[in-house]
C-alpha cells in the first residue's frame, strides 16, 4: 500500500560543516519524525536536530503528521527511514502504543530509534528517551494552582487534554495536575476516573488553540462557575482563555499550562497563564541526534544514568505570582530561555 507522507521538508536536509566544525560522518543518515510542522514546540525540535546534524556533519531527513494524532503518516515515515538506510529515528509518537509495531521493524532492521518528549508503551520499545519529566511538569502547575487560589477545596476545575488515543504525555501532565493539587488519582493512565467533585470535566484540544476554544465552551456549559483550568500546552491555554472572554469569564478562572514557548510566556507575562512549565525541545533533539552519531560510529546505545527510565531534559515553572517552597523563574527571566 502506498502512502502519502507529510514531510516537514520535501527533501532531506544535507547538511555539511562549515570551517572549524566537526569531522563529518559520511553516509550517516538521521531521521526525525513529530507530531506536527506547525506547533512552535516542534519547530524548535526540527530547529535543535538540523543545527546539531550540521555541526556533526551528517544527513537528516525530517517528517512530520498532518495533525496531533496522525499514527499512519508516521508509520509511513517511519518505513521511509528504514526504507532509506537511516542509522537511528527520533521520533515524537503520536500514539504511544500504536506505533510500536513499525517501531520493532525499525530496531530489527538496525536502526537506533529514540523517542521526544512523548515515551512508548512500554518506554522499552525504543531504545531510549529524552524527555520533560511530564508528571513533574503537570505537578508544577497543580501546586502553583493550590496554593494560589482563594479556596482549593470549593474550586471548580476543568482540564483540557490532547485526544481520546491517552498519549503518555497527556495523561501524564493531566494526573501530575491532579497530584499536585490535591485530587486522589486513582489509576495513573487512566485520563477521567478520579471520582472528586471539584472536577467539572475533561474535553480534548488537539492541542492546539481552537481546540482550546471548543473544549472550554463545552466545559462551561456544564459549569458557567470554572475557575481553575489546566490545559496540555499554551496553544490550548490561548483557546480557554479566548472562550473565557467571550462569555465575559476571563477574571474568574486561573488557567496554567505546560510548554514554555515565547507566545506562552509572554502570555504569563501579561497575566493570560498564571503559571506554565518550561520544557525545552532543542535539548531533546541535540542530544537525540548525538546519539544516533555515535551509535553510528561504534554502536552504543545511551543508557540513562541517573535511576530514570528516560533521559531527563528538564522542566522550570514559569509565573509572575511565585510561591514560597516552589522554586520558579518569572516571565522576563523566561524569555531569554524560551523557543517558538
Amino acid at each position: 500500500m502506498t502512502r502519502t507522507i507529510a514531510l516537514a521538508s520535501t527533501a532531506a536536509l544535507a547538511l555539511t560543516l562549515g570551517a572549524g566544525g566537526a569531522s563529518a560522518q559520511d553516509d550517516v543518515l538521521a531521521c526525525l519524525i513529530t507530531k506536527t510542522d506547525t506547533n512552535p514546540f516542534f519547530v524548535k525540535m526540527k530547529e535543535g536536530a538540523s543545527e546539531k546534524a550540521g555541526e556533526l556533519g551528517i544527513e537528516l531527513n525530517t517528517y512530520a503528521g498532518k495533525l496531533d494524532g496522525d499514527v499512519e503518516t508516521q508509520i509511513a515515515a517511519v518505513e521511509s527511514c528504514i526504507a532509506a538506510g537511516a542509522s537511528g529515528i527520533l521520533i515524537t509518537p503520536s500514539d504511544s502504543r500504536a506505533l510500536v509495531p513499525v517501531i520493532e521493524q525499525a530496531k530489527d532492521a538496525g536502526l537506533l530509534v529514540i523517542a521526544l518528549d512523548t515515551p512508548f508503551e512500554p518506554a522499552d520499545a525504543a531504545h531510549a528517551t529524552f524527555a520533560t519529566d511530564n508528571f513533574k511538569a503537570g505537578e508544577l502547575i497543580g501546586q502553583w494552582a493550590r496554593a494560589t487560589i482563594d479556596d482549593p477545596a470549593n474550586a471548580k476545575i476543568a482540564l483540557l487534554d490532547l485526544n481520546a488515543s491517552e498519549v503518555s504525555v497527556d495523561y501524564l501532565r493531566d494526573q501530575g495536575f491532579m497530584t499536585g493539587f490535591g485530587i486522589d488519582v486513582k489509576d495513573p493512565t487512566d485520563i477521567g476516573d478520579e471520582d472528586d467533585p471539584r472536577i467539572v470535566g475533561h474535553d480534548v484540544t488537539d492541542g492546539n488553540e481552537q481546540g482550546g476554544r471548543e473544549a472550554m465552551e463545552n466545559l462551561l456549559q456544564v459549569d458557567s462557575g470554572i475557575n481553575v483550568v489546566y490545559t496540555i500546552n499554551e496553544p490550548a491555554a490561548a483557546g480557554a482563555y479566548a472562550a473565557l472572554e467571550s462569555f465575559g469569564l476571563a477574571d474568574q478562572a486561573t488557567i496554567v499550562s505546560v510548554d514554555g514557548g515565547c507566545p506562552g510566556v509572554e502570555d504569563v507575562k501579561a497575566g493570560i497563564i498564571g503559571a506554565t512549565s518550561m520544557q525545552f525541545p532543542l535539548r531533546m533533539a541535540s542530544l537525540g541526534v548525538e546519539a544516533i552519531a555515535q551509535y553510528a560510529k561504534d554502536g552504543s546505545v545511551p543508557q540513562p544514568t541517573d535511576g530514570l527510565d528516560f533521559f531527563n531534559t528538564g522542566v522550570t515553572l514559569v509565573t509572575d505570582q511565585p510561591v514560597e517552597g516552589l522554586e520558579s523563574i518569572g516571565s522576563d527571566e523566561a524569555l531569554e530561555q524560551c523557543w517558538g
